[in-house]
């Protein structure tokens, strides 16, 4: 996930268009690709990525709100979870699989209580108000922490949060347009992603 830098964040209206989205992200070199749980059929989507493309990607899912829902995405196929929130009893299930759980957090204090908590990284969620100076302000005391941003993050902003620390970040509409979706547009989703990975290598190799 880190590797890649970029976590593509899908909120398809059907799960029967995932299949030629990621095919677009994986051609464009974003490898790490998080189905939310708004998308219909989220469950039988990330089944259908996880058996088609397990050997080229790190299919997860998003948007979690309970262990029950953890627990089927992971039993889908999910190898990671993300939430907007911390929530124990999500990261516990998620923990116990010995998968890659992604709470959200916003303060200091929400933030710390859930690496404490047992996330592998933490999601900072909403971080369009924020900016990535945050980033610095909280990793200067806590550099153990790793961060990812998520929510007004495209490829214009992306290299900064890196550079601010961010282990990767985490890219929704600025990465898979609705307008390329609904077209069939999947050239215009493997530039985009070409553009973010190219930013984020470039921010860490001058980072």
């Amino acid at each position: 996930m880190s590797a890649c830098g970029v976590v593509a964040v899908i909120r398809a209206p059907s799960k029967d268009v995932l299949v030629d989205i990621s095919r677009a992200l994986l051609a464009g070199g974003v490898i790490s690709i998080e189905v939310t749980m708004s998308t219909p059929d989220a469950l039988k989507g990330i089944e259908l990525l996880a058996r088609q493309f397990a050997a080229e990607a790190l299919i997860g899912v998003g948007t979690v709100l309970d262990a029950k829902t953890a627990s089927d995405a992971i039993s889908a196929g999910a190898q990671f979870v993300v939430s907007p929130a911390f929530d124990a009893d999500v990261v516990k299930t998620v923990n116990l699989a010995n998968v890659i759980c992604i709470p959200g957090a916003f303060t200091p204090t929400e933030i710390l209580r859930a690496h404490h908590g047992g996330a592998d990284v933490v999601k900072v969620f909403p971080s369009t108000a924020l900016g990535p100076g945050y980033f610095k302000d909280i990793l200067a005391p806590l550099p153990f922490l790793k961060l990812t941003p998520t929510g007004g993050v495209d490829a214009k902003n992306a290299g900064a949060w890196i550079k601010a620390g961010a282990v990767c970040v985490g890219a929704g509409s600025s990465l898979v347009p609705k307008d390329a979706m609904s077209k069939g547009d999947w050239s215009a989703i493997t530039a985009n992603a070409k553009e973010f990975i190219r930013v984020i290598n470039e921010a860490r190799s001058t980072k």
